[in-house]
């Protein structure tokens, strides 16, 4: 398959051919839930903490000695049975990250792609340069290109003054290939390629 080329004046300045099994991939909706779920699932914290007796400051004198007092023998005075005493199995940070295979997730990053390029929300550019780091020519690039605000660029390599310049921008994101993932490609109207982050694309999803 081919896919037009477009310069910063929204021209066609040629066509580059794509891999076919790049594109040739059903949408799996229940597989992308789950690669959506774990990725989330990986910046969730738990935040409940109560401390035990292992994590708390306290006197480890024995408050009477062990016989005679006719009282029930005690250790220390922050025992769970005595008022004031510890909690027994309170709440402790968890993780809740869980992974899938990385078959899986190529499989749901081509699927989500394919989805891309049949409704037209993928575009590619020859080059995306910038002389200085400011956010008025970033959305001039925008402006130019008729690409809405929630719009992810797809770089093969670190562009500085471009990824400078775009951070003002608060619906625009840049990331470069090896960050590439499927839910920041959901959750933006349009993607643009440069040409040379397209073929990285396809060595790493091939």
């Amino acid at each position: 398959m081919e896919i037009e080329i477009m310069n910063h004046q929204q021209k066609k300045i040629g066509v580059l051919k794509i891999m076919t099994n790049l594109l040739r991939c059903d949408y799996n909706e229940s597989l992308i839930h789950q690669v959506i779920n774990g990725y989330l699932s990986n910046f969730r914290k738990a935040s409940g903490l109560q401390k035990n007796r292992a994590a708390v400051k306290h006197s480890t004198k024995k408050p009477w000695k062990q016989k005679g007092t006719g009282r029930a023998r005690s250790g220390n005075t922050r025992s769970p049975i005595w008022r004031g005493g510890m909690t027994v199995f309170g709440p402790s940070p968890r993780s809740y990250a869980f992974t899938l295979s990385k078959k899986s997730k190529k499989i749901a990053l081509k699927s989500v792609l394919a989805e891309r390029f049949a409704n037209k929300s993928f575009a590619v550019v020859d080059s995306i340069v910038l002389e200085q780091p400011k956010t008025k020519d970033a959305a001039a690039i925008l402006q130019k290109l008729s690409l809405p605000n929630k719009t992810l660029f797809i770089l093969s390599e670190k562009n500085q003054n471009f990824q400078l310049a775009v951070r003002n921008l608060t619906e625009t994101n840049v990331l470069l290939v090896d960050g590439l993932n499927v839910f920041d490609l959901l959750r933006h109207e349009k993607i643009v390629c440069t040409k040379d982050a397209l073929r990285k694309i396809e060595e790493r999803l091939n």
